[in-house]
């Protein structure tokens, strides 16, 4: 890598809001070489950085937020008796929105005075990877323990829905809460 290219990357990582144009005239006034902006953003591509902008807010649709108001009207006043064995399912989740690569799944249970271990595990999460580590060996039997009265909380990402979870779910007798999608909880 030239000397030129570590310089942009370091600047930029220091700096994450500066432009390519800023970064252009650094590197003029530091080494003596110019570049054009064009030619600062390829570098930085071939180096793994990109320009991204920030994301402000989930992406809400009308139809989402309809059904997020019309869920939180229905749920708004519940008491303890309304809910008992509520299992608050993925707290502690990040939700990546459309981008198909893999990361950090950490999944926990959430109930009136208890919860379960954390469950960490860096892999793309699908239907048949949901149904046998998190349904299987914990959702399973926390459900045993809870009784009849269990009611199963997820959010709406894919592999929650798939047709093996929700055939699994229906052979255990588990009752899962309808859950808008992009719920603030």
């Amino acid at each position: 890598m030239p000397n030129e290219d570590r310089y942009l990357a370091v600047t930029a990582k220091r700096n994450r809001r500066s432009t390519a144009s800023d970064l252009s005239r650094q590197l003029s006034s530091a080494t003596g070489t110019t570049v054009s902006r064009q030619t600062v953003y390829r570098r930085l591509g071939h180096i793994g950085l990109y320009a991204r902008r920030p994301v402000r807010c989930i992406p809400l649709t009308a139809t989402h937020c309809r059904l997020r108001l019309t869920w939180s009207r229905e749920h708004a006043l519940w008491t303890p008796q309304q809910v008992p064995g509520t299992r608050y399912h993925q707290e502690n989740t990040i939700e990546r929105h459309r981008y198909g690569c893999a990361g950090w799944l950490v999944w926990g249970g959430i109930i009136f005075g208890s919860r379960t271990d954390l469950h960490v595990q860096s892999v793309t999460m699908t239907g048949h990877i949901y149904r046998d580590v998190i349904l299987e060996q914990h959702v399973r039997l926390f459900r045993a323990v809870m009784g009849a009265e269990f009611l199963f909380m997820v959010d709406n990402a894919r592999p929650h829905h798939a047709n093996i979870v929700d055939e699994y779910l229906q052979s255990e007798d588990i009752t899962r809460m309808d859950w808008p999608a992009y719920s603030l909880d």
